[in-house]
């Protein structure tokens, strides 16, 4: 990708291919002309590309997708939903075989939609692991259940062990259930225990809202991963990592004061 000006002092941004500051993307349905215009402007700021939910299995250009996706060096993750459904229809390892054959690096490994018991999605947890990046997902779609940071912390950190590169915490595309409350808040205790439990660099923050992006960069710095961002908001994303926008303008001040104290 072309390269941009570079007359600010901005926060350190590690770049592609990272270990921390990942963005990841979710797909609601996009069509592959716009999955390849997006990619040629903001491939560098997109590490994940999680086809939501079921959204895979129902794409008729996934595999294609797939291929551009790989050669923008961005990972392609199956949705956790689908496997849940595949395991209800005592159907997993047909889905794990499908999501070999179509290319997919990654795939989510999620209980929150059909409530698969623990056990189940550790074994699922394993078995993705052989043969794909396994990411997980802690935290139930259903508003109603109650959110306690400590059963949090401790089931990231078994999704660990049991195999997971990365966890996940549950926020939904509407930003209102898991880590957020109804109003879209940000439950400070559960972000708290789950950095604490497993580290930064093996969590990523679901927050599709601008706010909830700013109130985890803020907290955790810009190379804080971030997943469930909409498309479209890839690159205003990147803007609020670097302090390019007035929620995290603070971040811009304090790398243009450090660079004056180094030249002093």
């Amino acid at each position: 990708m072309p390269q941009g000006p570079a007359f600010l002092d901005l926060p350190p941004r590690s770049a592609k291919p990272r270990l921390a500051g990942l963005t990841h993307v979710l797909d609601k349905g996009a069509s592959l002309p716009e999955v390849e215009a997006l990619l040629r402007r903001a491939s560098d700021h997109i590490d994940l590309w999680k086809l939501g939910w079921g959204t895979a299995y129902l794409d008729p250009d996934v595999s294609e997708k797939v291929v551009v996706l790989a050669a923008h060096g961005v990972r392609a993750c199956v949705g956790g939903t689908l496997l849940e459904v595949a395991w209800v229809q005592d159907q997993t390892e047909s889905c794990l075989a499908w999501a070999a054959e179509a290319g997919f690096d990654c795939v989510e490994v999620s209980n929150g939609a059909v409530g698969m018991p623990l056990a189940e999605k550790r074994r699922l947890i394993g078995e993705a692991a052989r043969r794909f990046t396994g990411l997980s997902e802690v935290g139930s779609k259903d508003p109603s259940v109650p959110v306690y940071a400590g059963a949090w912390a401790e089931e990231l950190a078994g999704d660990l062990a049991a195999g997971a590169t990365w966890v996940l915490t549950e926020g939904r595309e509407s930003g209102t259930v898991g880590l957020y409350r109804p109003d879209g808040s940000v439950r400070e205790d559960v972000a708290e225990a789950a950095a604490a439990a497993v580290g930064l660099p093996r969590l990523i923050l679901e927050a599709p809202l601008k706010d909830q992006q700013a109130w985890l960069i803020n907290r955790f710095g810009p190379e804080v991963n971030i997943g469930n961002v909409p498309t479209s908001d890839v690159i205003g994303l990147e803007a609020l990592r670097l302090g390019l926008r007035a929620d995290t303008v603070a971040l811009a001040r304090r790398a243009g004061r450090a660079e004056v104290e180094a030249e002093a």
